[in-house]
């Protein structure tokens, strides 16, 4: 079994305690944690190496490693072939910096992109701004057809809209 698909059924059981389960994320989140601060340090230096390598030079489980990899990979600059990593896959933490932090305010980790780390990266005006656009990049406005005044009034009554709905509409 690739080592993405045994983190998954570990880290997202359905059937494991709660309690355990939660213990296991609060851990997670503290190794990432610390990887990140290692990383956003020297943001520029080609990190490489094996998943193996990784974990024993970040001080974490294989498990870790490869929860950390899926968590960043989509800011990379050059994907990790993830889905079927084993212990001794080549894999790259070479990242794109902007895109990295719009990634962790799209998954409300402000633990992540509240690191003290990122104002050796960005002033705080570029951090505010990649927040906005990401967080404007999140919001969906949905519009339904416009419904004209003789239309059908879609509550299936079969009177027009501005004789039914649309009278108690413009009557607010």
């Amino acid at each position: 079994m690739a080592l993405l698909d045994q983190w998954k059924e570990m880290a997202y059981s359905t059937t494991a305690d709660k309690k355990k389960l939660q213990e296991l994320w609060t851990d997670y989140f503290q190794k990432e944690k610390e990887i990140y601060m290692l990383l956003l340090k020297e943001p520029d230096t080609e990190v490489r190496g094996t998943v193996k390598e990784l974990a024993e030079k970040y001080g974490v489980d294989i498990m870790t490693m490869t929860g950390f990899l899926d968590g960043i990979n989509e800011s990379l600059k050059e994907a990790n072939p993830i889905d079927d990593m084993e212990e001794d896959t080549q894999v790259n933490l070479v990242f794109d910096k902007e895109l990295l932090y719009k990634n962790m305010v799209a998954a409300q980790a402000d633990w992540l992109y509240g690191l003290e780390e990122w104002n050796d990266i960005f002033d705080k005006e570029t951090q505010e701004r990649l927040y906005k656009e990401q967080k404007k990049s999140m919001t969906i406005v949905r519009q339904g057809p416009k419904i004209g005044r003789n239309d059908p009034c879609p509550c299936g009554s079969g009177k027009k809209y501005k004789k039914c709905c649309g009278a108690k509409a413009a009557s607010i």
